[in-house]
């Protein structure tokens, strides 16, 4: 009983503590990136921050010239997660989806393409049985993958 009432004054007082709010933490740690030809991609540090409310990524590309910072949450509103991706390339990519099963499926919303079809970027990071994780980055066109931008292997630093 005393266990019990540990735990709910502990959640009472941690505003990120629930189910939702740990669906990403699969992927919390300090990784390298392998591209499917078995070539250093780069390497990735996730960690959780702002008392365990967001993901805040830190990449840095394998050429030590291309770097990128992500955050990441679950926003209750929505009842979705959220990202939002800034890199040294000046690149900003905004995402947002939800966890299905052992894959955090998020992508941006649509964008119309000359030929009026609709262009979203989706970004699957899948949680391997070995706690590994894969992340495949894809353009859809009209909801079918049309280009594959990242395909990387993370594997967990030793």
């Amino acid at each position: 009983m005393l266990t019990a009432h540990l735990s709910l004054a502990q959640n009472a007082n941690c505003a990120c503590c629930t189910e939702d709010h740990g669906a990403f933490d699969f992927w919390l740690g300090s990784w390298e990136v392998y591209l499917p030809n078995g070539a250093v991609a780069g390497e990735n540090r996730i960690e959780k921050i702002q008392g365990g409310c967001v993901l805040r990524e830190e990449w840095k590309g394998s050429n030590g010239n291309f770097t990128g910072t992500s955050y990441n949450f679950y926003n209750p509103g929505t009842g979705l997660w959220e990202q939002i991706w800034l890199d040294s390339s000046g690149t900003v990519l905004k995402l947002k989806g939800k966890r299905v099963d052992n894959q955090m499926i998020l992508q941006s919303e649509g964008t119309l393409n000359e030929d009026q079809s609709e262009s979203v970027q989706r970004i699957t990071w899948t949680l391997l049985e070995n706690g590994n994780v894969r992340q495949v980055w894809e353009v859809l066109r009209n909801g079918v993958a049309e280009s594959l931008l990242f395909d990387g292997l993370y594997k967990k630093k030793q």
